[in-house]
């Protein structure tokens, strides 16, 4: 008997009214296509044409750059349905159907994968298209705008050999602008495009349709893989195994002349997210005039025109009827799609075309307006407006802006198209930016216009200049997305990249010169400006109270310093999760006293040192408890190996003998003497209150000394929280139980007062994870230092590891950096595993996280999911902390777990 062989279905139709696919397959046809049927669905204006699903696109990595069998016969039948649906015939001298080949991964990447327009011209199709049109001169410049588009996109063929080609026939003929290029104009450039096509490659540009549609499928799968792509993804996390779609589309034309045109537009403001239509628009241009700044573009609307003074129509007045039609359908999408929507659109003489819809990206202080004003015009839930921000986004919050009373020494204005404000030294090239912003230097990057191809230096960047484009152009969107500030189309610069400098109102600015920008005014200013620190209220405070509202696990901050826990609890911090006292010990006023005692030779040495830093430490708690006023503070005991508070160069050590009157030749010999080979696993930690108790001793004396004083003060009396660091076995545990049980008795009994105390451990070591119930015994809380756990989980120093991470996460070895994710398999079980066996032994164990970790949105999911109490990160990461446990909640609520 003949087995039924199960057809996998690689090709998804839409258009004409009707789809195959809907908004709800986006990890099947990406997000464009899934959003390309669903409008089609709607019965809005979409070209009609067909989807390859992302499953071809894995399928042809995982098999060596081959199609799947059966996809081209598939697309073969795509294309006969849009043949139909046209009434053009793809391939035909007489009638020619032209196609669009566009990427379309699930999660959105603005210009980081490739495009072909205009494909299935070739010397005999375009006559056709010159006589159904009646325009030749429209005809050939679509013509020369495939040759250069698939010539780089699939060829590989630098297109700035094709901008020079154009530009010497437009200075030949004294034309300033592409516009002004005549049909016979046209034709000389198609005829030297292809000429020099035939030059670079040895053989003449594609004439066959179904070459070049294969050769641009083909382009846009491997663009998947191109660098700026997997830069990109790493930046957003986005997984390399999910591939993309690719969207083959008949074509709409906004280069017919001045009743067709083409733009991009927001529902929304997407830097402030005002609710008014924002974006922008040319006449007679296609889609890619628009993103890649090679035009200036016009606004949308009438207002939006008159705030920034342009004298050129906006679309509202230059094509009223069209822009009505364009905000009825705009309407109706941000209202079936519940969020602010980016829009792709053209106008084919007279009549609106829908290329694309998603939702936009925008701003921390858009996303944070859309969603309170969402929920507020009841279109979401306050849940569903939690789930919409980004938590890593608010960082972009939690910075200072330029200070509006200071002085502005302006040397040029452009377009505001990415808020917030950045001082740094000007560079002209995106490789430039990477060094320097690499080395920690400030750099604001100045450029005639960005490219996909400079990603990796608009990340490093501060912020971003450009001399050309708009709102809308890749610079714009680019940095809205990474939360860079961005000043676009500033045409009064003139960057004269051989000099590398530019000249503005009359100045010259050099390479290495600091500038300041506003993106929020597209301004740039000269020199470096005051700066002002952030307003936390409005709709940031409304959102956070509805996190609040949601999350479970609580927030704390690690902090160490009155400034640092001030910020903390200005940013809802409940407490301080983790207080690292040696860095109260290497305060310069009280480092000689610790050098004296590592120095002493017997206790009563080390004890007469430690009283010289006992009252110091005890007022450096009275100011933490105060501050957090009653709030759990847990102070981590003396953590480092004692070497590191010594000088090491003969220099060093003569310098700090001479400031301090101490012997010269004992420091030295004493450095010498406790040098370990690798410290990260010496002599450090609780191993020193073991080796010196007399250490220990003293800060816990400080600490509840600390406390008595806050009590007397008749303030709300602090619950310390004392964490012995780097314990391994019950047996020291219990040794540090008695020694912490037995100092704090003696202080309460000399005081007279009852205050209550916690002790418990940092769990930063595989043993102590999995003996997790010896400890539990004598420990009222376990807090996870995830960074050392990661270090000695893995046998990798994070120190060190930037060397080699970057290998394993391009090989695919690591997806994330485990010092920047939690690796939730291996860390993760041993955090499992202590939490499990902890309070088996001690059911109400208290648990929370204090390394970098606690501030990363997958590493505290993965601690809501686990049943941890608390989190613990830096002051400026309490509110994404916030967020993320609040979103963590949701999911898990989602999911129906407990």
């Amino acid at each position: 008997m003949a087995e039924t062989m199960v057809k996998t279905r690689w090709v998804y139709a839409f258009g004409g009214g009707s789809a195959d696919g809907d908004a709800s397959m986006k990890n099947l046809l990406g997000g464009k296509g899934a959003n390309l049927a669903e409008m089609s669905s709607l019965g809005l204006p979409v070209p009609p044409g067909f989807t390859i699903t992302t499953e071809a696109c894995t399928h042809y990595y995982a098999n060596e750059r081959a199609y799947p069998a059966g996809l081209k016969e598939q697309v073969a039948e795509g294309l006969k349905k849009v043949e139909e649906l046209t009434g053009k015939r793809f391939g035909d001298a007489a009638n020619p159907l032209l196609v669009s080949v566009r990427s379309g991964a699930r999660a959105s990447m603005p210009g980081m994968m490739d495009t072909v327009l205009n494909l299935g011209l070739n010397d005999e199709t375009v006559e056709g298209l010159a006589k159904l049109s009646g325009d030749r001169r429209f005809a050939f410049d679509s013509y020369r705008r495939f040759i250069q588009m698939y010539s780089n996109v699939v060829l590989d063929l630098d297109h700035h050999m094709f901008e020079e080609i154009l530009d010497d026939h437009k200075d030949r003929l004294d034309v300033h602008v592409d516009t002004g290029l005549t049909a016979e104009n046209w034709e000389a450039v198609v005829a030297d495009y292809k000429r020099a096509v035939e030059d670079e490659r040895g053989e003449p540009f594609p004439q066959d349709p179904s070459q070049q549609l294969w050769g641009a499928v083909g382009a846009v799968f491997a663009s998947w893989m191109n660098d700026r792509a997997k830069f990109y993804r790493r930046m957003h996390d986005i997984p390399e195994s999910w591939g993309t779609a690719v969207n083959i589309q008949s074509m709409v034309f906004g280069n017919m002349g001045d009743g067709s045109a083409t733009g991009v537009a927001f529902t929304r403001n997407p830097s402030t997210g005002d609710n008014r239509l924002y974006g922008e628009f040319l006449i007679n241009a296609q889609g890619e005039d628009v993103v890649a700044g090679i035009r200036t573009p016009q606004p949308l609307t009438k207002v939006a025109r008159e705030e920034m003074g342009d004298i050129n129509p906006s679309m509202e007045e230059a094509l009223p009827e069209v822009f009505a039609q364009f905000k009825d359908v705009v309407g109706k999408l941000e209202t079936h799609y519940r969020d602010m929507q980016d829009i792709e659109f053209t106008v084919e003489q007279g009549r609106l075309y829908m290329l694309q819809t998603r939702n936009g990206k925008r701003t921390a202080k858009a996303a944070l307006k859309v969603a309170v004003d969402l929920a507020n015009e009841g279109l979401i839930s306050k849940s569903e407006a939690v789930m919409r921000v980004e938590p890593g986004s608010l960082d972009q919050l939690l910075h200072p802006t330029i200070d509006p009373a200071s002085p502005r020494d302006v040397i040029a204005t452009g377009l505001p198209a990415s808020p917030g404000a950045a001082t740094g030294k000007v560079v002209f090239t995106a490789e430039e930016a990477e060094k320097l912003g690499g080395s920690g230097e400030a750099v604001i990057l100045v450029r005639e216009e960005t490219s996909p191809e400079d990603i990796r230096g608009m990340d490093a960047a501060r912020g971003i200049v450009t001399a050309r484009g708009g709102m809308t152009s890749h610079a714009a969107v680019v940095a809205r997305g990474m939360g860079r500030p961005c000043v676009s189309g500033a045409g009064e610069i003139h960057i004269d990249a051989k000099a590398r400098e530019f000249r503005a109102r009359g100045k010259t600015i050099r390479e290495y010169d600091i500038v300041t920008i506003d993106g929020s005014t597209g301004e740039v200013l000269q020199g470096a400006v005051k700066m002002i620190e952030p307003e936390l209220s409005g709709d940031f405070a409304a959102l956070m109270a509805w996190a609040d509202e949601v999350r479970r696990l609580k927030v704390r901050a690690n902090a160490e310093t009155a400034l640092d826990a001030q910020t903390a609890r200005q940013f809802g911090a409940e407490g301080i999760g983790l207080c690292r006292t040696e860095h109260m010990f290497f305060d310069p006023a009280r480092i000689a006293a610790v050098r004296e005692m590592i120095l002493a030779d017997d206790v009563a040495g080390r004890k007469a040192a430690l009283a010289k830093i006992l009252p110091m430490q005890r007022q450096d708690f009275v100011e933490l408890f105060k501050i957090m006023e009653g709030l759990p503070v847990t102070i981590r005991l003396l953590d480092p190996p004692l070497h590191e508070f010594l000088p090491h160069t003969e220099e060093d050590v003569q310098a700090v003998a001479e400031a301090t009157g101490l012997d010269a030749a004992k420091l030295l010999r004493r450095a010498q003497e406790m040098h370990e080979v690798n410290p990260m696993l010496g002599h450090r930690g609780c191993r020193l209150g073991v080796s010196y108790p007399e250490i220990y001793e003293m800060q816990v004396r400080a600490i509840i000394e600390a406390a008595c004083e806050v009590a007397a003060e008749g303030r709300t009396a602090p619950i310390p929280e004392i964490m012995h660091p780097l314990v391994a076995k019950g047996e020291e545990m219990k040794f540090l139980r008695q020694l912490t049980d037995r100092t704090a008795k003696e202080v309460l009994a000399e005081k007279g007062v009852a205050i209550e105390y916690m002790v418990g451990t940092m769990v930063e070591l595989p043993r102590a994870a999995l003996r997790a119930a010896d400890l539990a015994e004598y420990a009222e809380f376990f807090s996870f230092g995830t960074n050392d756990l990661t270090q000695t989980t893995f046998g990798i120093s994070r120190d060190d590891s930037g060397r080699f991470l970057n290998a394993y996460i391009e090989k695919g070895i690591f997806e994330k950096d485990p010092f920047v994710s939690l690796d939730q398999e291996g860390v993760g079980d041993l955090i499992r595993i202590a939490a499990e066996r902890g309070r088996a032994a001690r059911p109400g164990v208290k648990l929370g996280i204090c390394g970098e970790h606690g501030g990363d949105p997958a590493s505290i999911q993965f601690c809501q999911e686990t049943g941890l109490d608390y989190v613990s990160c830096s002051p400026f990461r309490v509110p994404i902390a916030r967020l993320a446990a609040a979103q963590a909640a949701l999911k898990v609520k989602g999911r129906g777990e407990a």
